[in-house]
């Protein structure tokens, strides 16, 4: 499992290496089906709707936090989502930071910048954190197939 996690994070970061080339453009279409994504995403996070985060996600959904670990059930990531993110902290995009990559026959790698806060301390600072997820396209239903958070 270890070396896996080596061999994506690898992978990934080898793929952002390449960012000012293998980026698509930010006016193609696939550019704005990621951002479409992300902002569907993160309204139904900021909101509370579990429902649609859990369409969003794959069913084998991995998500790779640098402070939390490795999370492989889809159920407990929703959970925790429910205990504690809802009506406690909001997201917002960096957007001038995403860098959108295809992955030929697979879907996308969405790398960006965003920012939480903290709804019960409101004057408290947020300082921009890292994030890549990938995307995975099945016949035209994306899903966030691999997350990696980064603080």
């Amino acid at each position: 499992m270890k070396n896996r996690f080596i061999h994506i994070i690898s992978g990934i970061f080898l793929l952002a290496s390449y960012s000012a080339v293998g980026q698509v453009a930010e006016d193609s279409d696939l550019y704005q089906t990621i951002m479409q994504l992300d902002a569907a995403y993160f309204k139904a996070y900021n909101t509370c709707d579990l429902a649609t985060q859990a369409s969003l996600m794959s069913d084998d959904l991995e998500f790779y936090h640098d402070q939390g670990g490795l999370n492989t059930s889809k159920a407990e990531i929703i959970q925790s989502i429910e205990a504690n993110i809802c009506g406690k902290v909001t997201r917002e995009l960096v957007e001038e930071s995403v860098e959108v990559h295809e992955i030929a026959g697979f879907g996308a790698v969405e790398i960006g910048y965003h920012k939480f806060y903290n709804n019960q301390e409101p004057d408290a600072p947020s300082n921009p954190s890292r994030f890549i997820s990938v995307w995975k396209n099945t016949e035209g239903n994306w899903k966030m197939h691999r997350i990696i958070s980064l603080h």
